[in-house]
């Protein structure tokens, strides 16, 4: 690569400010709005409205050049910035206060649910990142872990509105059918709130499905959906070892090559860890939790703006419902795994 091309290079990647901040400012002034109907409709959430407008954004006044660079930011950067911002929601002393008894059912539920997701999504024909992104986001935490996994599968933005968007749809199912099961099958505050925290996916929607059933259930179902969160990490960093695999065989590098362990960590759950660390060891003042989680969910919003924002609907069209039937399946096998493994433990 000569000098010119290297330079060339350089700025694509990484462009001067006055080219990010138009799209940027459009990404950020679409979070706003998303954030202020998402404190009516809480259980949609922000990130899911932030993805709506985006679309619809580039359906109507559609997506100028000019913006693209300050997308591409959102859904970068700004993304992976997010996920450090999460970790002061964290601390890992939290695994002790849930109790081991918490742990099999969360583990469990995430074996069952990535299990089925790569046989069942591979039957129905669905791609592997996406049926990667609705996999994770199921099992995990709903938007924030598809938002951890997007960027480094690096992921397609209209994967990643589809998974955020089926994943959207079953936890508004589980608000709805969760707590009349719970009072059907005579569960207790502790073992809903247990359910709760490992069979819906955004918070927001843990706490209203919990809320529905009572107080000492909402109290559990949070903690629980907490140290749930921290299965984010191991999660991403198979992923990351998948990844390079897999671009090193389509490099035509030898399947057995050795690789850098260093390199399977992105920089962002690193930032993460020590975030989560930091909060742990009394760092990081509890006064600044409300306002760090805001920040967090703000940035979310803003980048699954830019991915509305790059999304392609006549793409989503030629997807299908089959996704769907899988974030179905998924959603089932999660709870049915988590009420199996209370009722046997």
């Amino acid at each position: 690569m000569t000098l010119a091309e290297h330079r060339a290079e350089l700025a694509r990647r990484r462009p001067p400010a006055r080219i990010v901040v138009p799209g940027l400012v459009l990404c950020a002034v679409l979070a706003a709005v998303a954030t202020v109907a998402g404190l009516f409709v809480p259980v949609v959430g922000a990130p899911v409205v932030g993805i709506v407008l985006g679309v619809a954004w580039r359906l109507g006044p559609g997506v100028r050049p000019a913006l693209d660079a300050g997308v591409d930011r959102a859904k970068g950067p700004v993304l992976q910035a997010a996920v450090v911002v999460l970790g002061a929601q964290l601390s890992l002393a939290q695994i002790a206060d849930v109790g081991l008894g918490s742990l099999p059912v969360m583990v469990g539920t995430l074996a069952a649910c990535l299990t089925v997701a790569r046989l069942v999504g591979r039957r129905l024909g669905v791609d592997g990142d996406l049926r990667t992104l609705i996999g994770v986001g199921t099992a995990i935490c709903g938007a924030s872990a598809i938002a951890a996994a997007a960027p480094v599968l690096k992921a397609r933005s209209n994967h990643v509105a589809y998974a955020v968007s089926t994943i959207f749809l079953f936890n508004v199912a589980a608000v709805l059918v969760y707590p009349p099961l719970g009072h059907a099958l005579g569960m207790g505050q502790t073992d809903f709130g247990l359910f709760a925290g490992t069979a819906v996916n955004d918070t927001s929607s843990v706490v209203a499905t919990a809320s529905a059933y009572g107080s000492g259930a909402t109290d559990h179902a949070v903690v629980v959906k907490l140290v749930r969160s921290l299965m984010i990490i191991p999660v991403c960093l198979v992923l990351a070892a998948l990844v390079r695999r897999r671009e090193a065989r389509a490099a035509g590098a030898a399947g057995g090559s050795a690789v850098n362990p260093l390199r399977l960590v992105p920089w962002f759950l690193v930032g993460f860890l020590v975030v989560a660390t930091l909060n742990t060891l009394g760092a990081i003042p509890a006064a600044a939790h409300p306002a760090l989680s805001h920040i967090a969910l703000f940035l979310i919003t803003v980048a699954l703006a830019g991915i509305g924002l790059s999304t392609n609907p006549a793409e989503l069209r030629r997807t299908g419902g089959r996704p769907l039937l899988l974030g179905l399946v998924l959603s089932l096998t999660v709870a049915g795994t988590s009420l199996l493994l209370q009722w046997v433990r």
